[in-house]
Formats: structure tokens, sequence, C-alpha cells
């Protein structure tokens, strides 16, 4: 298996062993993502390599064909599961070879450990996250590809650098943090804002809803 889907892998069991360990309140802790609960977001994450194509079609008919409102209720309908099934669940899959078109296994693996974030940062866990797959998930933010994550309006006149890896893209006002801080930021999370320094802070927050 190819480096991307072993880090893949390692995150969907990662979230599994994360779920497994929380509490009911914890569980239903709302995350940075949206108005999902901690439980919803790994319902999300285990509907994406679980759920049947007729039950995914079903989804999209009932939201209006509107992608983001088809995963909200496939992500309801899934966390309804025990956290055991849930973990269970992630666990069984998590070598999937499920891989989304335009974004590809990049944009899973960029999925999983931003996910994964927005449930352990409400809860003030830490992250473990490793700079090498960080690293990548930065370079698909950044690449052109990152459809349904990164706005390409985002990036326009900014320049990023981590502050704890090689890494930087873009000219233009100084965007510095940590690898982690940065990739949320770049999918939209307002909350990672203040650990950030620089010039482009205050456009970047401008362009995040």
């Amino acid at each position: 298996m190819d480096p991307v889907r072993n880090a893949i892998a390692g995150e969907r069991r990662r979230v599994a062993d994360l779920i497994e360990s929380l509490t009911p309140a914890q569980l239903d802790t709302p995350s940075l993502c949206g108005a999902w609960t901690v439980r919803q977001v790994a319902g999300h994450l285990l509907a994406a390599v679980e759920t049947p194509p007729r039950a995914t079609l079903s989804a999209m008919i009932r939201g209006r064909f509107r992608l983001h409102r088809a995963n909200a209720l496939l992500a309801a309908e899934v966390a309804r599961q025990p956290p055991a099934a849930l973990a269970a669940g992630l666990r069984r899959h998590a070598s999937a070879g499920f891989r989304p078109p335009i974004v590809g296994y990049l944009g899973q693996l960029t999925d999983l450990q931003v996910h994964g974030q927005d449930m352990r940062r409400p809860l003030g866990l830490p992250h473990g996250l490793s700079l090498d797959h960080l690293r990548r998930s930065l370079d698909f933010l950044t690449g052109g590809r990152a459809v349904g994550f990164t706005p390409r309006r985002r990036l326009t006149g900014l320049r990023f650098e981590a502050t704890d890896l090689d890494w930087a893209y873009g000219t233009g006002a100084l965007v510095t943090g940590p690898a982690e801080a940065l990739m949320m930021a770049l999918t939209g999370r307002r909350a990672v804002l203040g650990e950030l320094d620089g010039p482009g802070v205050r456009v970047l927050a401008a362009r995040i809803p």
C-alpha cells in the first residue's frame, strides 16, 4: 500500500480510538464543523466508506441534490450507532480503497485530519498529527485540486509559512503558524486564527465565513 493510503488507514484507526475513549457528554459536544457534534463528525467519516450506493442516492434525493445537505443527513443517520459500533466500522474500513473524484486519496487524508481536529480541539485533546501527513495536506490544499476544501480566493495574495516544518506557499502578505493551525485555517476554521501571526491574518480572517 502506498504511503498516503497507509496514512489514511492510520487516521481512521486513530479516530476509532478517540471515539471509544469519549464519554457521552464529550460525544455530544459541538465540534468545529458547523452544527455537527463530535459524534456526528465520526458518523460522517464512517458514512464516507460504509454507506451503500442506494443509501447515498436516497440522501442526495432527500437533500435535493445538495452535497452538504446529503452529507449531513448521512452523518446524522450513521451517528445513531453506539460509539463501539462507530469505532468498529472505522477499523473495519480503515484500508478501504474509497477514492473520491477530483480530490483523490489526498482529499481523504485531509478530510480525516481536519475532522479529527474538529473533534479533538473543542475537547482540549492533543492532536498528535504527523508533520509528514500535515505537509501532504498543506500541499493538497494549495495545489489547485482541493475542491470543497479551500476556495482559490482564500489563497490569493497571501504567503503561508509553517513554523514547525519547512513548508511555504504563495506570495503576498505573510501568514505564519504551526502546520496544523494553517491546515485548519485553510479549510475555514476560524477557531485557529489566534494561533497565526503576520499581516496576512486579517486578510485571511475576512475570507472565512
